[in-house]
């Protein structure tokens, strides 16, 4: 069971790239969107404030419109594929997910669920975190990702 905690984020500045990608590719442009950001945050003089995110505009289906790149101190120009952004002030339902990417659904399913259980509506947007590094950390099993989902308010 995951443990779920409603937080007050503030707003957070990002660097991103956003595109509507096939499920199929999302590994590819995951990759190539971060790459892509870190140039040019390199280029900017910029350092990442945070680990790098993934920003879901809807719920995925075959198709996905999805975001990904780094939070910054403060908003970038924008360069190429990557523009300013940012992740959303307000109440959201916060979990962390252990484990492969791959098997994230069981922790949406169990957000979904205390979303329904506490009375609750989503947001239309949602992201991700991710805690830990592949390359650091080559087990998935221990891989750590945060889930944050907005709580809209009634």
């Amino acid at each position: 069971m995951t443990t779920i905690q409603i937080t007050e984020q503030g707003e957070q500045p990002t660097a991103g790239v956003r595109e509507r990608v096939p499920m199929a590719e999302l590994s590819g442009f995951f990759s190539r969107a971060f790459r892509d950001t870190m140039a040019a945050l390199q280029a900017q003089g910029v350092q990442p404030a945070g680990a790098p995110f993934g920003k879901y505009y809807g719920p995925p289906g075959a198709v996905v419109d999805v975001e990904a790149g780094f939070p910054v101190a403060a908003a970038i120009a924008p360069a190429g594929n990557v523009a300013p952004g940012s992740l959303p002030a307000g109440r959201t339902a916060e979990a962390t997910h252990i484990g492969p990417y791959d098997t994230m659904t069981e922790t949406y399913s169990e957000l979904e669920r205390y979303f329904t259980e506490a009375g609750l509506t989503p947001g239309p947007v949602m992201w991700e975190s991710y805690l830990s590094d592949p390359e650091a950390e080559p087990d998935p099993a221990g891989w750590r990702t945060r889930i944050c989902w907005p709580v809209l308010r009634i």
